[in-house]
């Protein structure tokens, strides 16, 4: 399905925050979807991968998740020298103002007519992954895709030490997880963990695990892992088309 591709912004807490909005060319309603990238924000590795769930029909909603620290439109190079500073920003940032983040971005796809609103999911990568999971706590998710989500167990988030595990009961939808089995910051201590709280909260849940290592859905890295991606993705838009399109 083409598509076609615009940002818009949101004010949040008299922040700016740029949204690039990915949707089906062909008019009608589509289910939303709230997407949340990697520290590095929305580089070209991270366009590519909404503009491919947009093909599929749904309107992608990719929030920059660092507005309040970074101008307008930054992208973060996925190196040593980016890396420290996207962690830095995720560590300034508030968990609260993450939160309203969310509430604001699930807001605009409530009230855009093209969004079939009962009908809007979450989909994340890395702090993304951690971002959808709390988002899903959000009575109208009804879908969570969270791909290798870091700081789930420790609370690892922003300032101050996230509640998002002790939480799992408010999650109103189904999840699938993606993991890959030989990422270090998501260890297999840590993966069991999320699965026995999903478990203990009586979450519907699916969970796929990979033979590879750290954001092995990016194209743009060494760790890109074109036939574990491919994969996932298979898996991911099943689900989202069973959730929403059935």
């Amino acid at each position: 399905m083409q598509i076609v591709k615009r940002n818009i912004e949101l004010r949040v807490d008299d922040s700016l925050m740029r949204v690039y909005l990915a949707s089906p060319k062909p008019e009608g309603k589509y289910p939303g979807i709230v997407f949340y990238s990697d520290i590095y924000q929305l580089g070209d590795a991270i366009i590519r991968l909404v503009n491919y769930l947009a093909g599929f029909g749904y309107i992608v909603a990719a929030p920059e998740i660092f507005h309040r620290i970074e101008p307008v439109g930054s992208i973060i190079e996925p190196n040593d020298i980016g890396r420290m500073r996207g962690n830095d920003d995720a560590r300034r940032t508030l968990i609260s103002e993450y939160d309203a983040d969310t509430r604001a971005v699930i807001d605009f796809l409530k009230n855009d007519n093209s969004v079939i609103a009962d009908k809007i999911g979450t989909l994340g990568f890395c702090i993304g992954g951690h971002l959808a999971f709390r988002a899903a706590f959000a009575s109208e998710i009804k879908a969570c895709v969270s791909c290798y989500p870091t700081g789930v167990p420790s609370g690892k988030l922003g300032q101050g030490v996230a509640d998002t595990i002790d939480r799992f009961e408010e999650i109103k939808g189904e999840m699938l997880l993606v993991f890959g089995t030989q990422d270090p910051h998501i260890p297999e201590n840590d993966r069991q963990t999320i699965v026995n709280a999903l478990e203990t909260a009586k979450i519907p849940h699916q969970l796929f695990s990979y033979e590879a290592e750290h954001t092995f859905m990016r194209d743009d890295g060494y760790r890109y892992d074109a036939v574990a991606s491919t994969a996932a993705w298979g898996e991911i838009i099943a689900f989202l088309e069973r959730k929403f399109k059935n």
